[in-house]
Parts: C-alpha cells; sequence; structure tokens
C-alpha cells in the first residue's frame, strides 16, 4: 500500500481526533449554560443528569477535517446544507425537545437537499449476483435509506459510546475496504474524518460519560453514514448495497425489531421503551460498559464478514453472515426484544391458579 495514502489517513484521523478531543469539554459547559441537559428517567438508563449537544463536537471535526483536507464540489455542498440543517435540528431537539413530527420534517429536507440537489442517489445495486436498475424508484428509494440511516443511529443511541463506537466501526471498515480498493474520492476523505471525529468523541463518551451526542449528534451521525454509503456506490467503494447495511446489521436490526414490538403492541413506532437489544444484555445483570464491548464485539464480526465478502472470499463471508445473523435472531427470540416472554409467563401463571 503506498505509503503517502497511509500518511494521509493518519494525518486526517488524528487532525480529527485531537480536535474533537479537545473541544468537547467546552461544549459540555455549553450544553450545561443552555440547559441542554438529559435528565433521567424511568426509561432512561443514566441516573444522574447528563449534559447533550455532544453532537455538535463532531459535526465541527467533521467541518475541519472537510476544510484542511476536502475539496469544494457541487456534491459537497450538499452534505454541508443538509448535514447543517440536521444537526440544527438536534441542536433544537437538544434544547427543548421537539414532536416526532418536526424532526422528521428536518430529516427529510436535509435528505431531499442532498437528493436532489447534490444528485446523490441510488440508482441501482447489484446484491448476491442479482442487478436491478430502480429507474424512478430511485429517489424514494434514496430517500427512504437516509432517513432509515439516520433513524437508526437515533434509536440505537441508548448507553455510553454505543453510538458513537458502533459509527467508529463502521467507518473503519468501509476506510479499509476503500483503501485496499484504491476508491481516494470524497468517500475516501470523509470516511476518515469521520472516523476521527467519533473517536475524539468518544474519549468523552465512552463509560462513565461526561457528556452525549444527543440527537444532534445520533442524527448527524445516521446522515453521514447513509451518504458514505451512497458516495460509494457512485465512486465503486462498494460491491453492492448490501455491505453497508451489513455493517449496521445491530443498529437496523435493533429498529426493525423495536417497529415489530411496537406494532404487535398496538403502540405508536415512535414510543420509547426499553426492550432495546442493549436493554436485554443489562436485564441480564451486564454492566453497561460489558454491554457496550460486547455488541462491538458483534458488530466488529459484521465488519469482519463484510471485509472478507469485499476483499477475499464471497462464499466465507455469506457463510459467516449467516451464522452470525442466526445468533442475533436467536438470541432475540429467547428475549423480550420482540415478545414480552415475562409477560406471558405471570399471564400463564394466572391462569393456572385459577
Amino acid at each position: 500500500m503506498n505509503q503517502e495514502i497511509l500518511m494521509k489517513i493518519f494525518l486526517i484521523v488524528m487532525t480529527t481526533f485531537i480536535f474533537v478531543a479537545l473541544i468537547t469539554p467546552f461544549i459540555k459547559k455549553i450544553a450545561i449554560h443552555v440547559e441542554a441537559v438529559d435528565i433521567p428517567d424511568k426509561r432512561k438508563v443514566h441516573t444522574k443528569p447528563m449534559p447533550r449537544l455532544g453532537g455538535l463536537g463532531i459535526y465541527f471535526g467533521f467541518l475541519l477535517g472537510y476544510m484542511l483536507y476536502g475539496q469544494h464540489s457541487e456534491t459537497m455542498n450538499s452534505i454541508l446544507i443538509g448535514s447543517f440543517i440536521i444537526v440544527l435540528t438536534g441542536v433544537v431537539d437538544d434544547i427543548k425537545p421537539l414532536k416526532a413530527s418536526t424532526k422528521f420534517i428536518g430529516q427529510l429536507i436535509a435528505a431531499l437537499i442532498v437528493v436532489f440537489y447534490g444528485n446523490i442517489v441510488l440508482k441501482d445495486v447489484s446484491a448476491f449476483g442479482i442487478y436491478i436498475n430502480f429507474d424512478i424508484l430511485a429517489y424514494p428509494i434514496t430517500l427512504l435509506f437516509i432517513l432509515g440511516c439516520i433513524n437508526c443511529m437515533n434509536l440505537i443511541d441508548g448507553l455510553d459510546g454505543l453510538a458513537s463506537g458502533i459509527s467508529s466501526i463502521y467507518f473503519l471498515t468501509i476506510g479499509i475496504i476503500a483503501t485496499i480498493n484504491g476508491s481516494l474520492g470524497l468517500d475516501f476523505i470523509l470516511t476518515f474524518v469521520m472516523l476521527g471525529s467519533s473517536l475524539g468523541f468518544l474519549v468523552h463518551n465512552f463509560y462513565p460519560a461526561t457528556i452525549f451526542m444527543g440527537d444532534s449528534g445520533s442524527m448527524f451521525l445516521g446522515f453521514i453514514i447513509a451518504v458514505i454509503a451512497l458516495l460509494g456506490f457512485k465512486n465503486v467503494t462498494m460491491t453492492s448495497l448490501v455491505i453497508p447495511l451489513l455493517i449496521l446489521s445491530i443498529p437496523i436490526l435493533d429498529t426493525l425489531f423495536a417497529i415489530i414490538r411496537r406494532i404487535l403492541k398496538g403502540e405508536s413506532i415512535s414510543t420509547p421503551d426499553k426492550y432495546h437489544i442493549h436493554h436485554q444484555f443489562l436485564n441480564r445483570n451486564f454492566s453497561q460498559r460489558t454491554t457496550v464491548l460486547i455488541i462491538y464485539f458483534i458488530n466488529l464480526l459484521f465488519s469482519f464478514a463484510s471485509i472478507v465478502y469485499v476483499l477475499k472470499n464471497r462464499a466465507l463471508g455469506y457463510i459467516i453472515y449467516g451464522i452470525l445473523l442466526f445468533i442475533v435472531i436467536m438470541f432475540v427470540l429467547k428475549t423480550n426484544v420482540i415478545f414480552d416472554h415475562e409477560q406471558k409467563n405471570k399471564k400463564l401463571r394466572k391462569e393456572i391458579k385459577k
């Protein structure tokens, strides 16, 4: 591998890492000053008020990385405008919670900008030997993909360091694949800018966290993850849509299970609860730190499978994917992620007593 490229990667990651690690304590003070504080309640895991707005640190790292290492283009303009709208929506929500519909409008506007102004569109996809051209459906499918990524990261952000760590694993994996494939375009720059930024924030966000990223961070991470994946398709960094989706298997599956769970209970899909995958580990007496590390490990295995699939052996990649998905599904069926087994057992015991 070219030594010059490796040096460039090192500089991008270290610059943004150090910058975000240093600026985050100042953002913490701002969050406290404007009362952007997460107050504990029965649904939340943390036990003391925690400043939010940490996403601003990640966003500022992204801006610095772009200014130092990026290049001006219409595509980048759309990403800058879209990310500003996403972060602004998140900041307002972190200070004074917005309605879910209001946040969705902000997300949709950001997605529309990168799709129609930046022309970042998923026009076709190749997966498992099948080629699909979306034609006129490309635009709504791309919008759904971006909105899905935004909300997946928003929902998974439930434990110290979980969303920032999963994002870091994603950026590292995409960066490795892009570098080995020799794709050194905009997606390459943004990937390593975001890797440094998310790791810099993780210094303050890993358990015990001193600041939360808030919606300003989780929505921005989801937005930029989607954008990088879509840029990869344009620059042939990824072989198919399946790869970035599988790297994010845990947040995507967790979101899917949450939707199914709430529909079965007759609740709104936006209703918050404590039945996510990470809550199930906590219910089994794992500590926050251990739970997060377990999910990191599972995510790293999916990332390893993705690297094997793209760069080495597709058949082996399929096998590893299959084994991991089977393990996750078995875990879900044996816990309360979808079905509330404890509630069913209580009803059964009442019926037996009768």
